[in-house]
């Protein structure tokens, strides 16, 4: 069997740092085919070139994989800093320099631009989807002496590939995030139904939802409570609450367990009862991220997303009755905005009640999305363009910089309001410096009697 050396290359802490989720499932499921497997977190190791240049010569593997998260943080304020392909292709220069092992890559960022992201980064091979059984198979085939692509694809992505399998966590990393983030990731379930013009998740996971069997998400749930004192969970699905309501199976589950957990995960702001939201509480639920990602009507259906503005504002009056924590993401520039529907949206905005709001400016475009193909037909960028480096979607019926303008003067000194996103890393960073880790965006809304305004 062989020896595969397997490598984290993500370092961005924004908005806290993330455990490497998918480098997990990937060694649990090469050790379960009898290969031996050192996981490599740059982030924990300090992004340190010389600790990484050490560690894979005194393992001295025959395969290096490489998982990579991001590309980069999908603001358009950030500077080049943010563009993280420049330090993966160094990265994989210094794994050159101390061993001959094929370099693979796999992770969510490189499913989305395989081919471009490939030749960009000067790696050897890559595994597009599903990559713990995906590059097990590989192996194999590499090892039988069978010619492989550059880049292999899983014939059937709606099979189930990872989703049975169970992390194999690693003390050292697992303590650096526990310290430095407060939480943990887990996914109950991959793929999305939501056509979302600008997302890539039904083009990298499949458009209907696979779901893990709730009780093998609480076996999880209990190791790392039990081995690791972890007591907070992020789910990391594209959306929890699914239409067919399947996720709740997976909360009554965990009540049923009598695991003492807080929680929290992605939510679309419809659908959902209060009756379901209590529930959701009783199990752990600390806070409700939402993928608002419009603020009107107009500029929803620019995204194709499939809820009006007045069900966010029932989803939020549920939130705030429940008092469950919630944070709306939400973009401004998107197809279908003009100056009278940035105006429209912040008026909408005013009627979400204590809860935090954190806007971005234009979209960032993605392949294979339909945000692309009607960036192509809007003139944006022609339909053979890179997008390797960030490129961003701006409707031509608005001025962004005006647009910019407007939303900082609204959202200026209103302390449940964050734009730019910066100014929410800005925020975070000084409540670190008082010993508070994680998310924290929950810690700005107070159910007092006394109502925040936002």
């Amino acid at each position: 069997m062989s020896r595969v050396f397997l490598l984290s290359s993500n370092t961005m802490t924004d908005p806290y740092p993330v455990y490497p989720l998918g480098m997990a499932i990937v060694a649990s499921a090469l050790v379960s085919a009898g290969h031996h497997v050192r996981q490599f977190d740059l982030l924990n190791e300090e992004r340190s070139y010389a600790r990484l240049h050490r560690g894979i010569q005194e393992f001295n593997p025959d395969f290096v994989g490489i998982s990579m998260r991001n590309i980069d943080n999908v603001d358009s304020f950030s500077s080049e800093e943010s563009w993280t392909l420049a330090s993966d292709r160094s990265v994989i220069k210094k794994i050159k320099e101390a061993t001959g092992a094929p370099v693979v890559l796999g992770g969510s960022a490189f499913s989305i631009m395989p081919e471009e992201i490939l030749e960009f980064v000067e790696a050897d091979y890559g595994i597009v989807g599903d990559g713990g059984i995906l590059f097990t198979h590989w192996i194999e085939r590499f090892e039988q002496g069978q010619k492989s692509p550059l880049i292999s694809r899983e014939n059937h992505p709606l099979d189930m590939g990872d989703m049975a399998v169970h992390p194999r966590w690693s003390e050292p990393i697992i303590k650096y995030y526990n310290e430095n983030s407060k939480v943990i990731g887990l996914r109950t379930k991959r793929g999305c139904p939501h056509h979302c013009a600008y997302c890539t998740y039904p083009v990298l996971e499949g458009s209907k939802f696979r779901h893990r069997e709730p009780g093998s998400v609480i076996e999880d749930i209990r190791q790392l409570q039990q081995d690791y004192h972890i007591g907070n969970i992020f789910f990391t699905d594209s959306v929890f609450n699914d239409t067919e309501e399947t996720y709740l199976e997976m909360v009554e589950e965990l009540l049923r367990s009598e695991i003492r957990i807080t929680w929290s995960a992605f939510f679309q702001p419809a659908g959902i009862k209060n009756k379901h939201l209590r529930l959701l509480k009783r199990s752990g639920l600390y806070a409700v991220e939402a993928g608002t990602d419009a603020a009107s009507d107009a500029t929803l259906a620019g995204l194709k997303k499939d809820f009006h503005f007045d069900e966010v504002i029932h989803f939020n009056e549920a939130c705030l009755q429940e008092e469950i924590p919630c944070i709306h993401y939400i973009m401004f520039g998107g197809p279908g905005e003009t100056k009278e529907t940035v105006k429209e949206g912040l008026g909408n905005i005013d009627l979400l009640k204590n809860c935090v709001v954190l806007a971005f400016s234009g979209v960032r475009i993605f392949p294979g999305t339909l945000l692309h193909k009607k960036a192509v037909k809007d003139g944006i960028v022609h339909e053979k363009d890179s997008l390797l480096r960030p490129v961003f979607y701006f409707s031509p019926e608005i001025e962004p910089k005006a647009m910019n303008s407007i939303l900082e003067e609204t959202f200026r000194h209103k302390r449940q309001r964050i734009f730019p996103p910066s100014a929410g890393r800005e925020r975070l960073k000084i409540m670190n410096r008082f010993g508070y880790r994680g998310p924290l965006w929950d810690k700005l809304i107070s159910f007092n009697k006394t109502r925040l305004r936002p």
